[in-house]
């Protein structure tokens, strides 16, 4: 019997069969296992676990390389008055809310949206370097390690050996202190400056976007915060001046960055943004000095509301962030419309009775100088009829001759036409004064007064399905009652206007009903309470006229009055009046010789 030392040639295919359906059956009863447990995962979502991202040092290898990291953290400040947060990609402040204060809400018409001027990355600063080799590296781009100790934090970057540090400490009064630290950064930098760069976009905190932009600038100061400037349209340019503080304001809150050591060689540009969450950008750079390579200097950031006392405390000159008006305009904003609101406000009523108790004050501190316009202007009707008897007289005689009868004319009478001019002159520094005050005052904002929401922005309870140009989307209640109460008053005063005798001479009565309707695009998309302050004013000018013909003045007296001025004699002339003769007798004079000129090239 032969032996068997091995598998004969079936005995191996038949292994070979076995082999291979075990095999499939192995991968098949696997792959069904497998498709099983994605359909139950994909059934459960929440039992996948995933690892948690890791956090890398930063360490820059390469100056001209942005560090890249797997996981971007922010460090929450708080006090009463901010939150801030610093993200630790740059190292610097990407959050910073008002907790004090809320923002305009377009859906709900009221301020009920958190007020944060840093947030969604419309701010970027950082400072830019140049290496030895001419490249340039921004901190921005860096990723810092947190380190927190109370409401202090400590970012720290490392670049090729050397070390940045950004420390933050949040302080009272709406200040964020920002000490930067830097180590072995002299063997890396080739200049002894530092690019300070800071790109924003300032986000709509308020009702009327027009009106917002408008008020949204670059303000700074120099020569050791005594000089004041400001940008509101063009390019900002001080390649000479060193900037003590920058800032960037708006309506109502500032952003302010203050250098230890100043801003050198600035520049600054900004452009509107028509629609959208934000009104304007801005980009800003400016030098730092570095000490040795070094740069271990003090900043301070501040995001203040524009409210004059606060403003004030800091003796930093911020008080001129706030634009209540040039010269004496601004002096009387400060010294008297402001105080005067406090005062009443203090009394606990509400802010469109405080506008409405101010219109009065204001009437009967100009008073007396009210009075003799309305008188003035009864006296000029009393006379008109010889004023058309004069200008029917010397209806084909020179101008210069009809102007020279006429002003005899109120001579004798003892009317001094000149004295109409000096309330209205009184009151245009008053009318810019408040077309600064309505629009600035952070105690106004958010106060509502009847159908206003809001006496700083226009009320807009009639809305339109279409945008009229110079007018908008809306027609402000105020607005039109402001416009009607001066149409009024016009209608009122217009009789005692002087008509043009010469032809080509504009039709001033004409003129002066247009005016009011110009009030009304200028007035509607302004704060509801100016509108409110001159719909008061002008209805008590209406008032005071009516009292003044009916109740005051008997135009029988004054007719007899003028009479005996007649008999007397003409007044003797003032300085004024005599300068305005003189004038009149050399124009014409010069006309005469004119013509004699005209008349002699002609033969």
């Amino acid at each position: 019997m032969q032996q068997n030392n091995g598998l004969d040639k079936n005995q191996l295919i038949i292994f070979a069969l076995f082999s291979m359906i075990i095999m499939g059956a192995m991968f098949y009863f696997q792959n069904k296992q497998q498709t099983e447990q994605q359909l139950k995962e994909a059934q459960n979502p929440t039992q996948v676990t995933q690892a948690a991202p890791v956090t890398k040092p930063a360490i820059a290898t390469n100056l001209n390389d942005s560090v890249k990291a797997t996981s971007i953290q922010q460090v929450e400040l708080k006090n009463k008055e901010l939150t801030v947060a610093i993200s630790t990609l740059g190292g610097q402040l990407s959050t910073v809310e008002l907790n004090e204060y809320k923002a305009y809400n377009k859906k709900s018409d009221v301020n009920d949206k958190k007020l944060l001027l840093f947030d969604k990355n419309n701010s970027s600063y950082g400072f830019q370097f140049k290496d030895k080799s001419g490249k340039t590296f921004n901190t921005k781009d860096l990723v810092f390690a947190p380190s927190q100790s109370g409401n202090s934090v400590t970012m720290q970057a490392n670049v090729n050996g050397a070390v940045i540090q950004f420390i933050y400490t949040l302080l009272d009064k709406y200040t964020v202190d920002f000490n930067v630290k830097t180590q072995g950064l002299g063997q890396l930098v080739a200049d002894s400056k530092a690019d300070f760069v800071w790109d924003f976009s300032a986000r709509q905190m308020e009702k009327g976007r027009s009106q917002e932009q408008t008020h949204t600038e670059f303000n700074y100061t120099f020569d050791n915060y005594s000089s004041f400037d400001y940008d509101g349209r063009t390019e900002m340019d001080e390649p000479e001046e060193t900037l003590n503080w920058l800032a960037i304001k708006q309506q109502f809150f500032s952003m302010v960055i203050e250098p230890q050591q100043g801003f050198k060689k600035s520049h600054g540009s900004q452009d509107t943004i028509d629609e959208g969450e934000f009104v304007k950008k801005f980009n800003f750079n400016g030098q730092v000095d570095l000490a040795g390579g070094e740069m271990n200097q003090n900043f301070k950031w501040y995001f203040m509301p524009l409210d004059l006392p606060l403003l004030k405390s800091y003796d930093k000159n911020f008080d001129e962030l706030l634009p209540l008006g040039w010269s004496f305009i601004g002096t009387l904003n400060r010294w008297f419309f402001i105080p005067m609101y406090n005062l009443i406000s203090g009394w606990g009523i509400a802010a469109g009775w405080v506008i409405f108790l101010m219109t009065i004050i204001v009437k009967i501190i100009l008073s007396p100088v009210m009075f003799k316009q309305h008188k003035l202007s009864a006296m000029m009707k009393v006379i008109r009829p010889e004023i058309d008897a004069v200008n029917e007289k010397y209806k084909k005689a020179d101008a210069m001759k009809k102007q020279q009868e006429t002003m005899a004319v109120y001579r004798k009478a003892g009317v001094n036409q000149m004295a109409g001019c000096l309330p209205g002159l009184i009151q245009v520094p008053i009318f810019y004064a408040l077309f600064r005050f309505f629009p600035n005052m952070i105690d106004l904002r958010g106060k509502s007064f009847w159908f206003a929401k809001d006496l700083t922005a226009y009320d807009d309870v009639i809305k339109l399905p279409f945008s009229i140009p110079l007018l908008g989307d809306h027609l402000s209640i105020f607005a039109i009652a402001c416009t009607v109460v001066i149409l009024i008053y016009t209608v009122m005063t217009a009789g005692n206007i002087q008509q043009p005798t010469q032809e080509g001479m504009p039709n001033m009565k004409v003129i002066m009903y247009i005016f009011p309707i110009t009030f009304l695009f200028f007035l509607n998309t302004s704060a509801s309470g100016l509108s409110w302050y001159y719909f008061v004013s002008n209805a008590i000018n209406i008032l005071i006229i009516l009292v003044i013909k009916y109740w005051i003045l008997d135009e029988k007296k004054i007719h007899a009055q003028i009479q005996e001025n007649k008999i007397k004699g003409p007044k003797p002339e003032g300085k004024f009046q005599k300068r305005m003769r003189e004038m009149m007798e050399k124009a014409q004079e010069q006309q005469k010789a004119q013509q004699q000129q005209g008349g002699g090239k002609k033969k």
